[in-house]
């Protein structure tokens, strides 16, 4: 009878063992593939930079609700991103637009290692118009290897801001 419990106990020891190391498998076969992931699309500049906290140079910080993002690829990149902070030019009157929006397709991308097999990536619109309200001078983008995000947004008429997000896939064209 003693023995019987000691085997029953020896038993559900192993067994717990066997699901623990699969699980813990399985978990490091997911981030190595997130990890592959990010790093194509990254490399192939093809991604969004999904925003959910801005911090502004002014003020609080704050968590964002879904759908501010900035969509990079070859060939263009749309930003949709929500502005808190000084502007130093006012949009023009009646204007109801604000945010850092905007569709460029004239523009470099320079992509360098970063720390932690991560990556450093600086966005410069070429086209800048200066007494425009809204112009981006730069962005900085600071990409970690598991996805997760910072950017950096530097303005010629207003304070910098920086937002915390992660990188996904580009959805599907419908």
């Amino acid at each position: 009878m003693k023995s019987l419990k000691i085997f029953s106990l020896a038993m559900m020891i192993a067994f717990t063992s066997i699901i623990n190391a699969n699980a813990q498998s399985k978990s490091k076969d997911r981030k190595a593939a997130r990890i592959a992931e990010i790093k194509k699309l990254v490399e192939d500049q093809n991604f969004v930079f999904d925003a959910n906290y801005v911090n502004p140079t002014r003020g609080v910080g704050r968590a964002l609700t879904s759908g501010y993002d900035l969509t990079i690829t070859k060939d263009t990149i749309i930003s949709y991103l929500p502005y808190f902070g000084r502007a130093y030019v006012a949009p023009p009157y009646g204007s109801t637009e604000g945010g850092i929006k905007f569709t460029n397709t004239n523009f470099s991308y320079t992509l360098k290692p970063g720390k932690k097999d991560g990556w450093s990536a600086t966005i410069k619109p070429k086209d800048k118009n200066i007494g425009k309200w809204n112009d981006v001078q730069s962005m900085y983008l600071t990409i970690s290897s598991e996805g997760y995000a910072s950017l950096q947004v530097i303005s010629t008429n207003r304070d910098a801001i920086s937002f915390n997000g992660t990188i996904e896939k580009r959805p599907a064209k419908k």
